[in-house]
């Protein structure tokens, strides 16, 4: 029998998570869907991880190709910058850019709170002090409307002191068949207890691409088993009868970058002056004294070579990520932005092939994946591509949701696509 990357992958993540990843279902007691929200009609967003633009046709994923047909495909999304993975899934579900609603990258410093954010630190993660913005499940309880999610960024965290009314906190141990049977479960649920908005994610995409890059037969494999994934989806909510709306999207694409020629943190920094939030396409300086931030901006960009050197004050405004953007006080003084194919690398392992966090309006391959089918949408429709903050106003459309609150997205896709 023939041992592929992914029996391995699964094999050994399943062990690892296993020893330390809480499996079993939460669930917030006491809810139930209101007469009105349970007249409603059913929406999944299932996000997977590093699938990008062009994926679905590049490695002929034959089920996400049929099913793109019957409703509505764009181009591509766009991510908003930083192309990174928490940044970009929580702007997916709050219609704001990660400057507006506090995820700013995978990794980042506060300086109000003079700490560190990662992703790993399930204490940070699980705060929802760290969280702006209202997610679609706060919004979907707080209209009485119930919900559940199978992981995504900020569903462990009590947003607003809301969790939504089922969900798990994120492990690798669950297998993919018994995701999708949960799912199923929630969808047959009686009526004052089923869930209308499911979020649902795969990271397995994102894992191969960065391990491989993009152009490898691993990453080819982890496309078609997401199409699987997704055939195996589509049929189970199928037995429900129920009407159910799937918006299939990514929440960036991915790029083959230059592990031969990495970039060096610059010497001139003085580290005794500057907090460093470091990272592959972004490395931020934060300024202890603000007197010292245009002396070395001045030297960085003199010999700045294969970067660029922004200030916070002068960042593109098609990035929405600077000063007058930056709603939480978390993007540094002074920014240090590679040029494609470049990354900053200063681990002494050789950095992975795969890579994201570009700007994707200069960097074609950050392109997101949008796929939307199911008794709302329109069919055979193809769309130009279009920033993901306009997601959250399609979905809150879609469950005849209401919001008071001031996002970054609008109705315009609402319209081209109901």
């Amino acid at each position: 029998m023939k041992r592929s990357f992914f029996f391995l992958y699964f094999l050994a993540s399943a062990f690892t998570a296993l020893a330390q990843a809480d499996t079993t279902q939460h669930i917030i007691a006491g809810r139930t869907n209101s007469p009105e929200q349970q007249q409603k009609p059913y929406v999944i967003l299932v996000s997977a991880d590093g699938f990008r633009y062009d994926y679905a046709d590049k490695y002929k994923a034959k089920n996400l190709l049929a099913l793109r047909q019957q409703g509505v495909q764009a181009q591509a999304m766009l991510p908003s910058f930083p192309s990174k993975t928490f940044p970009n899934h929580y702007t997916l579900v709050t219609g704001l850019y990660p400057a507006h609603h506090g995820l700013i990258n995978n990794k980042f410093y506060d300086g109000k709170r003079h700490e560190f954010y990662t992703v790993g630190d399930r204490s940070k993660v699980e705060d929802g002090s760290w969280y702006g913005g209202v997610p679609l499940w706060v919004l979907a309880e707080q209209q009485q409307m119930l919900t559940a999610s199978f992981f995504w960024v900020g569903s462990e965290a009590p947003i607003k002191g809301i969790h939504p009314t089922y969900y798990y906190t994120y492990n690798e141990a669950i297998p993919l068949a018994k995701r999708i049977q949960t799912v199923e479960n929630w969808l047959r649920l009686p009526e004052e207890k089923r869930p209308h908005l499911i979020t649902f994610y795969m990271p397995e995409v994102d894992h191969a691409g960065h391990n491989y890059g993009p152009d490898a037969p691993e990453t080819e494999r982890a496309v078609q088993l997401a199409d699987s994934a997704m055939q195996l989806l589509t049929s189970a909510v199928a037995r429900t009868g129920l009407p159910v709306n799937i918006v299939f999207v990514s929440d960036h694409g991915m790029t083959q970058v230059d592990t031969e020629h990495t970039l060096s943190l610059p010497a001139s920094i003085d580290t005794s002056k500057f907090i460093l939030s470091e990272g592959d396409v972004t490395v931020e300086l934060f300024a202890k004294n603000k007197k010292d931030i245009r002396p070395i901006y001045r030297q960085l960009k003199k010999e700045a070579l294969g970067y660029k050197v922004y200030l916070k004050t002068n960042t593109p405004r098609r990035w929405h990520y600077g000063a007058k953007d930056d709603c939480f006080g978390r993007v540094g003084d002074i920014l240090l932005i590679p040029e494609w194919p470049k990354i900053f690398h200063s681990s002494p392992r050789k950095p992975v092939p795969g890579h994201h966090g570009y700007d994707p309006d200069r960097v074609k391959e950050m392109g997101a994946t949008f796929y939307a089918w199911g008794p709302a949408f329109k069919k055979h429709l193809v769309l130009p591509p279009f920033r993901n903050v306009q997601v959250y106003p399609l979905i809150t459309e879609l469950l005849g949701l209401e919001y008071t609150h001031k996002i970054d997205g609008n109705k315009k896709l609402v319209k081209k696509v109901l």
